[in-house]
């Protein structure tokens, strides 16, 4: 078996999105109920797709807002990033945005993956962002796109919430990163 690549990647959004619940869910398979609000946490896990390992560290960073100065360290070693909504705010929509904007101008024209993730989606009676809206900014951006739920362990499709974003992002690296990152 080849030698494991390493990769990783950073999960933001605003606060009480999900991305503490997304994360753990994906490196230790539980669901945790309760807010703690994270200063920032780096997971480790590891992962095979298609015969080649991968040691990730997930960055799971503190909630931005429209305010935040983003950290430069987000930008520095990091191959991918999860940005991460609820689908019931519509404050968390606009913010991912903004916290979009604010990555592109630190980490310039590189191209570096990004998922957009709607969290939350089993939360059907109070959702305000729908699918297609996720869809269409995801497109937009030229990323990725899944809705998921932390709590249910599960994104639309029925796979592990997390695992089809990290997955994509260890494999869509683009051609002028791969011998950086291998």
């Amino acid at each position: 078996m080849p030698q494991p690549k390493s990769r990783k990647i950073a999960i933001l959004g605003y606060r009480s999105v999900g991305k503490s619940s997304l994360t753990i869910q994906f490196v230790e398979g539980q669901f945790v109920d309760s807010y703690d609000p994270t200063i920032e946490n780096t997971f480790t896990k590891m992962i095979t797709i298609n015969g080649q390992e991968y040691h990730l560290q997930l960055v799971d960073t503190a909630g931005q807002d429209e305010y935040s100065i983003f950290p430069q360290t987000y930008s520095i070693d990091i191959n991918g990033y999860i940005l991460v909504y609820s689908v019931t705010s519509n404050k968390s929509f606009e913010v991912v945005q903004v916290i979009h904007e604010k990555l592109l101008d630190m980490v310039g024209k590189v191209q570096v993956p990004i998922m957009l993730v709607g969290n939350k989606n089993d939360l059907h009676m109070e959702r305000v962002i729908s699918c297609e809206e996720g869809k269409a900014l995801a497109e937009s951006w030229n990323a990725a796109f899944m809705e998921s739920s932390a709590k249910e362990n599960q994104p639309v499709h029925g796979v592990h919430c997390l695992s089809p974003s990290v997955s994509w992002i260890a494999c869509n690296l683009p051609d002028s990163l791969k011998d950086k990152w291998v």
